[in-house]
C-alpha cells in the first residue's frame, strides 16, 4: 500500500494535462490508448484531437470508409491499429448498439485489444482493478524491485503482470494505473531517470545497487530484414499517374503506393528498364530519371527499406487513371507522403 500511496501522491502533483483524462467515456479512452501504442504522446495528441473532432462517437467512426480512417492515421505508423480500430467500431456500433463493453473479459475480445489496453479501459472507465503493464510499467517495476527477468520473454510478461496486480490500489485503480504510466514516462525515464528527486529513492533496488542502466532487461531483438524498393512514379502528358492499394497481410495493408519493383539489392537504371515488370507496364517510349540520388532508408520495426524513386514520363498510359491533382486524397505510407512533399516542392 505504501508503494501505491507514494505513487498516487506523486501523480496528483505531476500528472500530465491530457484531453482524454477529462473523460470517462470508454470510446475516447480506447482511441487514446490505441493511438499511444508505439507512439509518443506529443505525436499522438494531434491525431487524437483530429479523430475525436471528425468522429465524435463510435457510430461516426463505424460509418467512415476504411480509406478515410487510414488517411487520417497517415504518419502514425503501425496501420493495423487503425484497421482494427475501425473493425471494432463497426462491431460496437452494429452488434452492441454503440455500448462499449464494460469488463476486462469482454473488452479484450475486441479486435486489436490486448491485455494492456483492456486493463487501461476497464480500470479507468469502469473502476475494475486490472493492472496495466506497458514499457513504462516494466521499467518502473524492474528497477524498483530489481527484477532482471527479460520483459519480452513469456516468463517475464507473466511475472510482471502478477507483480503489477499485487500492487494496484483497488479503491482507485484507474488513477493508480495512470500514475504508474506517467511516472515511467516523466520520472523513471529510459535514459537519465530523475533518481535524485525520486520519491522511491530510499527503497529502489536499482538506485541502491546502481543498476538503473541495466534494468529493465530485454532479450535480443529480432534480426532486421533489408528490402530494396524501387517506386515508379509515373507522369503522363495529361497529368495522370498510377497508385495501387497494397493487399495481403504485409506492411501498409490498405494504403496506396506507386508501382513497385522490389529487388534483392540496389539496382541501376539499366536494370530497371530491362526488367519484365517495367516492360509489362510501359509498352511505349518513356523517359526515366532517378529522383533521389541517395537511397532513402526507411526503418520499420523489423525491416529497413532501401528506397529509390524513379520518375517515369510517358505520353499516355492505359492504366494511369489518377490525376496528380487528387493524389493527396489517397492514404499512403509516410515514406511516400514525404516523397510527395519533396517532389511537389521541386516542381
Amino acid at each position: 500500500m505504501k508503494f501505491s500511496n507514494t505513487l498516487i501522491y506523486w501523480y496528483l502533483q505531476n500528472n500530465r494535462d491530457l484531453p482524454w483524462r477529462k473523460s470517462k467515456n470508454p470510446y475516447f479512452i480506447w482511441l487514446s490508448e490505441i493511438m499511444l501504442q508505439q507512439t509518443r504522446v506529443a505525436q499522438g495528441l494531434a491525431y487524437y484531437l483530429k479523430f475525436t473532432t471528425t468522429f465524435p462517437t463510435v457510430f461516426d467512426l463505424a460509418k467512415a470508409d476504411e480509406s478515410t480512417v487510414l488517411k487520417m492515421w497517415q504518419g502514425l505508423g503501425y496501420y493495423s491499429r487503425a484497421r482494427n480500430l475501425h473493425f471494432s467500431a463497426k462491431q460496437i456500433s452494429n452488434e452492441l448498439n454503440g455500448i462499449f463493453p464494460s469488463t476486462y473479459e469482454e473488452i479484450i475480445k475486441l479486435k486489436g485489444i490486448g491485455d494492456y489496453t483492456a486493463s487501461a479501459i476497464s480500470s479507468i472507465c469502469f473502476n475494475e482493478p486490472t493492472a496495466v503493464v506497458d514499457g513504462n510499467v516494466y521499467r518502473v517495476l524492474s528497477r524498483y524491485f530489481g527484477v532482471n527477468t527479460p520483459t519480452n520473454s513469456t516468463s517475464g510478461i507473466k511475472e510482471f503482470k502478477t507483480l503489477a496486480q499485487t500492487l494496484i490500489d483497488t479503491s482507485q485503480p484507474g488513477t493508480y494505473n495512470q500514475a504508474l504510466m506517467d511516472f515511467g514516462a516523466l520520472h523513471c525515464k529510459p535514459q537519465n531517470p530523475l533518481c535524485e528527486t525520486c520519491p522511491f529513492s530510499d527503497s529502489c533496488v536499482a538506485f541502491e545497487k546502481k543498476l538503473t542502466k541495466e534494468l529493465p532487461v530485454k532479450e535480443k531483438k529480432i534480426k532486421v530484414r533489408k528490402r530494396y524498393f524501387n517506386f515508379l512514379v509515373i507522369k503522363t502528358d495529361d497529368h495522370k499517374t498510377i497508385l495501387t492499394e497494397r493487399k495481403g497481410k504485409g506492411i501498409w495493408q490498405g494504403l496506396y503506393q506507386f508501382p513497385l519493383i522490389e529487388s534483392t539489392e540496389t539496382i541501376s537504371e539499366k536494370e530497371i528498364i530491362t526488367s519484365k515488370e517495367f516492360n509489362d507496364l510501359f509498352p511505349a517510349e518513356t523517359t526515366i530519371s532517378l529522383f533521389n540520388k541517395k537511397e532513402i532508408v526507411h526503418k520499420l520495426s523489423h525491416q529497413h527499406l532501401y528506397t529509390q524513386f524513379w520518375i517515369v514520363e510517358t505520353k499516355t498510359l492505359k492504366n494511369a487513371n489518377i490525376s496528380w491533382e487528387n493524389i493527396q486524397d489517397f492514404p499512403v505510407p509516410v515514406l511516400i507522403a514525404n516523397f510527395l512533399t519533396l517532389f511537389e516542392s521541386k516542381k
